[in-house]
Order: C-alpha cells, then sequence, then structure tokens
C-alpha cells in the first residue's frame, strides 16, 4: 500500500462504513422481548461489535487492503492496543463488568477477515469452519451472558448457529455472489452434480446447482436435528423460549429450501410466518418445561 492509500484508510471512520442495518432487519430474532432486561445491554453491545464489523467487511466501495485494515482497527480497540471506537469500548466495558470472554468477538473478526480474503469454500468440512468463527461464537456468547454451563449447551448451540449461517448462504446465494462475489455452495457439492460457479448468475437455478443447493441443505435439517435438543438444555427459561422460536423459524426455511429456488423464489420468511412460528416454537419449549422433569429432558439429551 502507498502512503496515501495509507492516509486514506487511517482518515476513514468506522461510523461511515455503517450500511444502517440494525437487529430488528436480521433474519433471526436478536435479543428479543423473551431475554431478560439485565441481560439485553451485553448482548446488544455484541451485536453493534459484530454489525460494524459485518458491514466493513460487505463495504461496496472499499478496497480489500482497507476493510482488512479497518477490521484490524477494531480488534486493536476491542483489545486496548489502538484509538477508541465506540462500539468497541461499549463491548469491552460490558465484558468486564460481567466477566465475559472478548475472544468470542475477535472469533468473529476472523470470520469477516475470511470474507475479504477467501471467497471460495471446497468441502462441507470448509464451510463448517468457516461456521466455527462466523455463527457458532455468537449463540456462545448469549449463553456465556446468561450463565450457561459450556460443556453442556455448546455442541448443540453450535449446530444451530451453523445452521442459520448456511440457511443464510442458501436464501442469499445469488446475492452474495452478484454482490460480493462469494459462494458458499461449495466446489464438492457443485462438482457432484455437474455444476460451476457461474450458475449463481442465472435468473433461475440450473438443475445441476439447485441440486447441490437441495445437498446442503439436507445436510443443514441434519444440523437442526442436533440442535433440537438446545432449548431443553437451558438453565434460563426466557433463552430456552427464544432458542426454540429460532430453531421453529430454522426449520421452516430449510423446509422452504427444499423446494423453492432461490435464485429467483423469496426464501425469507414473510413477517406473519416468522411470528407464527416464532410463537410457536417459544410456546412449545415453555410447554415442555412446565410438563416434563428437568431431569427427563436432560436424559433425552444425552
Amino acid at each position: 500500500m502507498s502512503e496515501a492509500e495509507g492516509l486514506g484508510c487511517c482518515m476513514i471512520d468506522i461510523a461511515d462504513t455503517s450500511s444502517g442495518k440494525t437487529h430488528r432487519d436480521e433474519n433471526f430474532p436478536v435479543a428479543s422481548v423473551l431475554i431478560a432486561p439485565r441481560h439485553r445491554a451485553p448482548i446488544m453491545a455484541f451485536y453493534d461489535f459484530v454489525r460494524a464489523a459485518d458491514d466493513i467487511s460487505d463495504h461496496p466501495t472499499l478496497a480489500p487492503q482497507q476493510k482488512l485494515d479497518l477490521l484490524e482497527r477494531l480488534d486493536a480497540a476491542l483489545m486496548e492496543r489502538g484509538p477508541e471506537e465506540p462500539v468497541a469500548a461499549r463491548l469491552r466495558e460490558q465484558c468486564r463488568e460481567r466477566r465475559l470472554d472478548p475472544q468470542h468477538a475477535r472469533d468473529l473478526l476472523t470470520a469477516f477477515i475470511r470474507d475479504v480474503t477467501y471467497l471460495r469454500y471446497r468441502d462441507w468440512d470448509d464451510l463448517i469452519d468457516y461456521c466455527r468463527y462466523s455463527a457458532m461464537p455468537v449463540g456462545r456468547f448469549v449463553c456465556d451472558v446468561h450463565g450457561e454451563d459450556a460443556g453442556r449447551v455448546w455442541p448443540a448451540n453450535d449446530a444451530l448457529c451453523a445452521a442459520l449461517q448456511i440457511i443464510n448462504h442458501l436464501q442469499d446465494c445469488a446475492k452474495d455472489y452478484r454482490d460480493l462475489d462469494r459462494v458458499y455452495v461449495t466446489a464438492q457439492a457443485l462438482d457432484a452434480h455437474g455444476g460451476d460457479v457461474e450458475m449463481l448468475g442465472a435468473p433461475r437455478a440450473p438443475a445441476p446447482l439447485l441440486a447441490a443447493i437441495r445437498d446442503l441443505n439436507e445436510k443443514t435439517e441434519a444440523l437442526l436435528d442436533q440442535s433440537r435438543v438446545f432449548a431443553d438444555l437451558l438453565e434460563d427459561t426466557r433463552l430456552a423460549m427464544e432458542v426454540g422460536a429460532i430453531q421453529a423459524l430454522a426449520e421452516k426455511l430449510v423446509a422452504r429450501l427444499r423446494t423453492a429456488d432461490p435464485l429467483c423464489d423469496n426464501v425469507h420468511a414473510g413477517k406473519l410466518g416468522f411470528a407464527l412460528a416464532g410463537t410457536k416454537g417459544a410456546a412449545g419449549a415453555l410447554l415442555r418445561r412446565l410438563t416434563r422433569p428437568r431431569a427427563a429432558i436432560a436424559d433425552a439429551a444425552r
């Protein structure tokens, strides 16, 4: 990078890279009314930090090196190694007050760096490794905020968070390719059906691409099978209801992806369907808690 380019990057204000997107615009609930008020501040501080990093990595006009420099600036601010950034300061203070590990946020930064530098995925294991940094830390942080037992709940959390990430990849596969040149439909899945990346630019998914998407969706369904017990493993009832709602929404979208073409069909749940599925999932988690002994729930989870 030239000196002029470096000075240009240093002059960029992280706040100026904001997309304007908030937690209300996400595909899945973020700190909904189900979350106890005392837990909302750290969760929202975490969300705001991650949102800022996501906006940097997705920015339409920043050069790759500028994005990497800004992500490094966020990390340095979080760890008090560089100039202050408000979103980093808020998260750092919440982590100190609640004795939370900032590594979850740093893992997310690893994923956003990968979004800038690593645009194609070989196979399912490669995709899950990305989810290890891009999705699983979100749920782990929320569980930590609630004081949940990591050894008991993280495996189910990781399965659900990975599923949510891959659902987003599949429903947005054309947009990611068109706008960001990112392809999360794996090379292995495409090769298995004679497909190629360029098919993502078609108005409708050609049969080989659609078959590859169906394969990945089937693997995502298996992740949701693993995560179905997550809500019942949690000690916090309100968090269990939130997880129950998210599980139900994910299952609805996976069912939609069994038949929909994400290149031309709207896979995202409508507001009414979103609300109904979420309410049903939350109520189911609460009902199980009220009608089944916790010991029986724990045994069923093993």
